[in-house]
């Protein structure tokens, strides 16, 4: 939706006997969660619609998107044992139907306390580098109730210029790996050049192909996988501070 439009989000149980299953291919019968997001976009041809879901493909001009949107939201569904499906048309907007199997049973409570989060004593710098706006947020302002100095940047080039223009130590750089653009890696090693002995948290959300190799991460290279909550996020992040 290029200019304005509607979206429209609704939830709903539902349950796939035979004859639907037939009419959905690829949702087995069973009990569901049914997330129907619809809009009143431009929709999608039909080679779009069977691409939509690859990782790194998109429609967008370049530095608009990375095309991993879809392909992450395709992956937790499937991980959740559940079924997406796309139905389009080129100007008539375009509707994803989500399966997520409906628990039988309620969860279980933890009845004892989480453990106290550990913090920075307020002389730690942290520089968070993330291109999409609510996860960069979210990172800032957990960091500062962790009473981390926290500097940020919406992408590679941003954060160098901050930085030539104003140098700053860097206790640790937290930094997304696919970001239009200057990628987390490329961000790391041009900031490795200006100062040395940086230390480096990356975040993906989505594959860690660009650092791990045959299973294994690279030596001296730390990885979160996105979504981040605040108690792993202060642990790795003293788990790496704190080493000598």
């Amino acid at each position: 939706m290029a200019n304005s439009g509607k979206l429209k989000i609704e939830t709903s149980n539902v349950s796939v006997d035979e004859g639907y299953r037939q009419q959905n291919a690829g949702v087995p019968a069973g009990q569901y969660v049914l997330i129907v997001v619809s809009d009143t976009g431009s929709g999608m041809p039909r080679e779009v619609q069977e691409k939509a879901f690859d990782p790194f493909f998109t429609t967008k001009q370049p530095g608009q998107g990375t095309g991993l949107g879809l392909s992450q939201v395709y992956g937790f569904v499937k991980q959740s044992g559940g079924e997406i499906k796309i139905y389009s048309k080129v100007g008539h907007g375009t509707t994803i139907r989500i399966y997520l199997p409906r628990a039988a049973t309620a969860p279980e409570t933890v009845g004892q306390s989480e453990a106290p989060l550990v913090g920075s004593s307020g002389s730690e710098t942290v520089l968070v580098v993330e291109d999409e706006y609510d996860v960069r947020s979210y990172l800032v302002e957990t960091l500062k109730d962790l009473n981390y100095r926290v500097r940020e940047a919406a992408n590679g080039a941003a954060a160098l210029a901050q930085f030539d223009a104003n140098p700053f130590r860097i206790d640790l750089l937290l930094t997304d790996i696919v970001m239009p653009g200057l990628n987390g890696r490329e961000l790391a090693d041009q900031l490795h050049h200006r100062q040395s002995g940086l230390r480096v948290l990356f975040m993906t959300g989505y594959s860690r192909d660009a650092i791990v190799h045959q299973g294994r991460l690279d030596a001296g290279v730390s990885l979160l996988q996105k979504p981040v909550t605040q108690a792993l996020l202060a642990a790795r992040i003293r788990e790496i501070l704190d080493k000598s």
